[in-house]
Order: C-alpha cells, then sequence, then structure tokens
C-alpha cells in the first residue's frame, strides 16, 4: 500500500505529534496502527518516513525513520493572476496550478479587479491540499495579493508574457514553453485597461496569445499554466 503523505509547519528531530486534524485522518479515517508508516513534508522539498508510535485519535506520535530532500526543479513558471468575483473559480485555479507544478501563483489587483477579501490562510491550505494529492514536496509559492505595477516593476523573471485580449500583435505562448524562467499575466474580467497593457510592455512583457476564444481569468490561467508546463 502505498504510503499517505501529510503537511506538516516545521521539522522533527526525532518524533512529532501530529495536530488534531492530521490524526484523526490517520487514526479515523485511514485507520492506521502503531508500526505502519507514512510520509510527511513540510512543502520545502524535504520527505519524512515516520512510523506511527501512538494511533491516539487527537495527538497521534510519530517517529522519524527516514529523511529525503528534494531539489527544488530548475524551471521555474509564475502565474500573476487577478482575483476574480466568485472566490470558488479562484480555489479552482489554485488547486489545477498546484498539481501542475506551477512554482509561484501571484493574485494581482488590477484596475477591473473586483475587490474581495482574500483569506490567505484558506488559500494556502488548498493549495498543500492539492500538493499532497500530487505526490509533490514543494509548495508553490503564494504572496499576499499585489498591484500589477508592483509586479512588473520588480519582476527579475528571464522571460515576461501577457495574456489580453485587445486587437494587436501577439505571439503564440507555445514558442516560450522552453524557457527555463518565465511570468506571465493574466488579467481579471473585463481583461487589463490599455494603460495596463501598456505599462506592461514597457516592463518587457510580451503579448501573447492563448487562443482564438475568450477565456475566463481562471480558465486563462490554466490553458496558460497547461501550456508553459509541458
Amino acid at each position: 500500500m502505498e504510503r499517505p503523505v501529510f503537511f506538516i509547519d516545521h521539522l522533527p528531530e526525532n518524533t512529532i505529534t501530529l495536530n488534531e486534524d492530521t490524526s484523526k485522518h490517520v487514526v479515523q479515517v485511514l485507520r492506521m496502527k502503531p508500526g505502519e508508516q507514512l510520509h510527511l513534508t513540510d512543502g520545502a522539498g524535504s520527505l519524512l518516513k515516520a512510523e506511527i508510535i501512538d494511533d491516539h485519535k487527537k495527538k497521534c506520535t510519530v517517529g522519524i525513520i527516514d529523511r529525503n530532500f528534494q531539489q527544488r526543479k530548475a524551471r521555474k513558471i509564475s502565474i500573476a493572476i487577478s482575483l476574480v468575483k466568485n472566490n470558488s473559480r479562484f480555489e479552482w485555479f489554485l488547486e489545477k496550478a498546484t498539481e501542475i507544478g506551477v512554482t509561484e501563483i501571484i493574485p494581482l489587483l488590477c484596475a477591473r479587479t473586483e475587490k474581495q477579501h482574500f483569506r490567505y490562510d484558506r488559500m494556502k491550505q488548498i493549495l498543500i491540499s492539492a500538493m499532497m494529492q500530487s505526490k509533490q514536496v514543494w509548495l508553490p509559492v503564494l504572496p499576499e495579493p499585489v498591484s500589477l505595477d508592483r509586479v512588473c516593476s520588480t519582476s527579475n523573471y528571464q522571460t515576461k508574457l501577457i495574456a489580453h485580449c485587445m486587437e494587436d500583435q501577439k505571439q503564440d505562448i507555445t514558442e516560450y514553453r522552453q524557457q527555463d524562467s518565465l511570468q506571465i499575466l493574466i488579467g481579471p474580467e473585463g481583461d487589463f485597461t490599455n494603460e495596463e497593457i501598456k505599462m506592461a510592455i514597457e516592463f518587457g512583457y510580451v503579448p501573447v496569445s492563448l487562443g482564438s476564444t475568450r477565456l475566463r481569468t481562471e480558465t486563462a490561467g490554466m490553458v496558460a499554466a497547461s501550456l508553459l508546463s509541458i
């Protein structure tokens, strides 16, 4: 049986008592017993093999029996994407982008972004769940929402792209799928404004096409993530 993977905030030396939610899942849902093994990760490359010592349903204790570290892949893909009015749609994007292996997801605040309360803890938990489900040990970087001009002025990615809906000369996004350091901007419902597009281009962002149809924000993000991660 494949060992389940669980997230921990910090790396233990020899033993660790899992939090109540994880303990309940291990003991009551998976019905694991002392002597059985599981994996733990901190989302920063470490993968620990652990054995259950005490199967308390609220304070399950495990002992560390092996440690491994996986280097983060050299290829970096950052998707800076506008928040959307419907939280569930943005959460869906976070989940799928994590499964695909995007290394950074930046929630964007643009001129046409519909303001909303960004529940950071909930969003991070979605990333953690998707990381564990997809058997990864690196959590995508997720900052608090940031303005478009801030992203453009501070980006140090080698290749910088912007996807927008204006009729303009655009490159095929697939031409950039082999780049090792890449960031793409995805705008809100209603698109970037002309001023925002002009500003991004002045900062070195290249306009690209995601296809012939107009896409929702989260769909555009998903298409970009898929095409660039191949």
